[in-house]
């Protein structure tokens, strides 16, 4: 397992972190396996949110940490709050304070080392929210705090208030959807690959030492589902396969290199809850992709190069 330093924490992560959005199913037994399983190989990051399984997530999760207190000293925790299901997004002072007590009380533990805001909240206050910073800092329970799914104007008007840094932008990315690399790529051209729908987000957060942590790694959209072995991306399951046979690894881990690839140091969150399969995808941490490997990929997803 590669480790990397954070920029501006004291906080050395996996370069992989494992997403813990699928465990409410699942039984302690098999939570219990799979967080032993990630630390076995290197992974020492968690990533979790408030409405995950509905609180589930953290809550069985917190179980496993409760059997193995020594666990939480290994471990960087992150958790999310500001959804609310099929109602609203709430950056309230209240919310944000009542979310995190909430997910510390889930997940057995006194704080988080990372909280992020999970959802643009149209009616977000950003003096609100940094007063909710400070305290739950103050308080203990969080060190750092991040965004997801945020643009670079709206993490430009929370830092404006808040003194705390804005550490982290949870986006989605994957080989084929690579909206934040294509309208780079295709800066000034005619067709709908140069459209901007993000501000510029990629480069905004290497500019500002944010990192970015890519989620849905391997999934091509909400309806497809997971890219791969995908019948209607067959010719880039081709590039894949070849790719894999070549390394000795799994399409999942070719997927995850390509991520990897990218000089932006991001760190890709893993949504598996097979150890198994786990086990395949850190093995993207042993390879690196050739840059023609990486454009291979990129083209094989019918992306054009203008």
């Amino acid at each position: 397992m590669e480790y990397f330093q954070i920029p501006k924490t004291n906080l050395k992560a996996s370069r992989l972190a494992l997403g813990c959005m699928r465990i409410a199913d699942k039984s302690f037994q098999q939570v219990e396996e799979l967080v032993q399983t990630a630390l076995d190989n290197g992974i020492n990051f968690f990533d979790h949110a408030d409405i995950y399984g509905g609180g589930q997530s953290e809550a069985i999760f917190g179980e496993v940490l409760k059997a193995h207190p020594d666990y939480r000293q290994k471990m960087i925790i992150q958790t999310k709050c500001g959804i609310v299901p099929g109602k609203r997004y709430d950056f309230s002072k209240e919310h944000i304070l009542q979310s995190v007590n909430a997910s510390l009380q889930r997940l057995n533990t006194n704080y988080v080392d990372i909280l992020l805001l999970h959802r643009p909240d149209a009616l977000c206050d950003p003096k609100e929210v940094a007063e909710a910073f400070d305290q739950l800092y103050h308080e203990g329970k969080v060190k750092y705090f991040g965004v997801s799914n945020h643009t670079p104007l709206q993490i430009e008007l929370l830092q404006k208030y808040t003194q705390h840094p804005i550490i982290i932008n949870q986006l989605q990315l994957s080989i084929v959807h690579s909206v934040m690399i294509d309208s780079g790529l295709n800066m000034n051209m005619k067709k709908a690959w140069a459209q901007d729908k993000d501000g510029g987000v990629l480069d905004y957060c290497r500019l500002h030492d944010i990192t970015i942590q890519p989620w849905s790694v391997v999934q091509a959209s909400w309806e497809e589902g997971c890219f791969i072995d995908h019948p209607q991306y067959a010719k880039l399951n081709k590039v894949m396969d070849d790719l894999a046979h070549e390394y000795h690894v799994t399409k999942s881990a070719i997927a995850i290199a390509w991520l990897l690839r990218h000089p932006a140091c991001m760190q890709p969150i893993m949504g598996t809850t097979s150890p198994v399969h786990l086990k395949e995808m850190v093995e993207a941490c042993d390879i690196q992709l050739t840059r023609q490997q990486w454009y291979d990929l990129y083209l094989a997803s019918d992306k054009p190069l203008p």
